[in-house]
């Protein structure tokens, strides 16, 4: 009885969330995908974290390109933690959680860009893309740090996320941009994670409850 009341309420739930979608499409006031002001988050693309790259590098770096020829804004972060964060008593709750040797710190090489990601954080400094690098110190990218200021100041009405971990970072921040008001996307081939059990929770309790997760494919065809 338990599985047919749940089966019943997850058919109503579907039911509900597709309707939504289409009188979201049918209302005048809804903007087209591609005349919102999209920022692109990249984040967390450090070398601590090559092993989960594999699948999203090439992806990001598509995304990447399209948002420079486009001339919409991307923003990087990158994840560390300061000597005093990593030396006891420990104030910071990650440090808490993982330990200092489980944990990213500040100037050292884990803590740099992936190549890649450099290449593609210069390019669009060169333009003048409106880029910027966020340093951060927890799963949030938001707390902590100016980048809801910087996407307010760009007129940013919508963001996609990226990058590294999917579960972490990624799903945390992308929650919090949802909370603050942008239209989130989360992008499934464009993050990673530990293992694949870990990324696809992410993805899932995202798109259960907040933005929606795309395939680059999907992000590409809706920007165009």
């Amino acid at each position: 009885m338990r599985t047919e009341e749940f089966d019943i309420s997850t058919h109503i739930f579907r039911v509900i969330r597709e309707l939504h979608k289409k009188v979201k499409l049918l209302s005048p006031t809804t903007q087209p995908p591609s005349t919102m002001t999209t920022a692109l988050l990249i984040i967390d693309m450090q070398r601590y974290f090559v092993d989960m790259t594999t699948t999203a590098l090439p992806n990001i770096q598509r995304l990447s390109s399209h948002f420079l020829h486009k001339s919409h804004p991307q923003i990087f972060t990158q994840h560390g933690h300061t000597r005093e964060e990593l030396t006891p008593p420990f104030t910071n709750q990650l440090v808490k959680k993982w330990g200092p040797g489980g944990s990213i710190a500040r100037g050292s090489r884990d803590w740099e860009l992936l190549p890649q990601i450099k290449d593609l954080y210069h390019k669009a400094r060169d333009q003048d893309m409106g880029i910027s690098i966020v340093d951060k110190n927890t799963y949030d990218a938001f707390i902590n740090t100016a980048l809801e200021k910087t996407l307010r100041d760009r007129g940013v009405q919508r963001v996609v996320v990226c990058g590294v971990m999917t579960d972490c970072c990624c799903d945390t921040t992308a929650r919090s941009a949802f909370n603050r008001g942008f239209e989130t996307w989360l992008v499934s081939d464009a993050t990673g994670s530990a293992n694949q059990t870990q990324h696809q929770a992410g993805l899932r309790g995202f798109g259960f409850a907040f933005g929606e997760v795309l395939t680059t494919k999907e992000v590409l065809k809706r920007l165009a």
